[in-house]
């Protein structure tokens, strides 16, 4: 096949995905949906750290829109500390069943990261919610020497 003929494939291509959007912003309406969570597994990046990859804890995430969820927990940390967090998940973006987001707010515990005291965070995140069943995915950026990057994966039961 000539290159002319390649471009022309590759363009049509693409210009077919772009009338394919998969994905859809989420309508907003008012939700009232509590669910919890037995903390965290991390698998980190920085794999020579002898990190904790194992981050049990409890946590708590009250759903009061179709985009929004405040959330406040407790766990280990990769660390081998205790920290807390208080947060807001704003996931405005989704494809089919998964919800692609943020969330922000406010960790502690941390040795390295402002002597163990609360920082602020934004953290990206994906979500997928079946029924009563649920699953986070959050990817934590590393900075500097003090916080260590990994993907953390936090399963979650709906109660009500």
């Amino acid at each position: 096949m000539n290159r002319i003929a390649l471009l022309g494939a590759a363009m049509a291509t693409l210009s077919m995905g772009a009338q394919a959007n998969p994905f859809e912003l989420i309508d907003s309406q008012p939700r009232s949906e509590l669910w919890v969570n037995p903390g965290f597994y991390s698998y980190h990046v920085q794999s020579d750290k002898d990190l904790d990859n194992t981050n049990p804890g409890i946590g708590a995430e009250y759903r009061f829109s179709t985009v929004a969820s405040a959330t406040v927990g407790r766990f280990h940390n990769s660390d081998r500390a205790i920290s807390n967090y208080i947060g807001v998940y704003y996931q405005p973006v989704a494809i089919g069943p998964v919800r692609i987001g943020a969330v922000v707010g406010a960790f502690d515990g941390y040795p390295k990261m402002r002597d163990g005291g609360w920082f602020p965070a934004v953290i990206p995140i994906v979500s997928v919610e079946y029924n009563r069943f649920g699953v986070n995915f959050a990817i934590v950026p590393t900075y500097k020497d003090r916080l260590h990057g990994a993907l953390a994966v936090q399963l979650k039961f709906k109660l009500f």
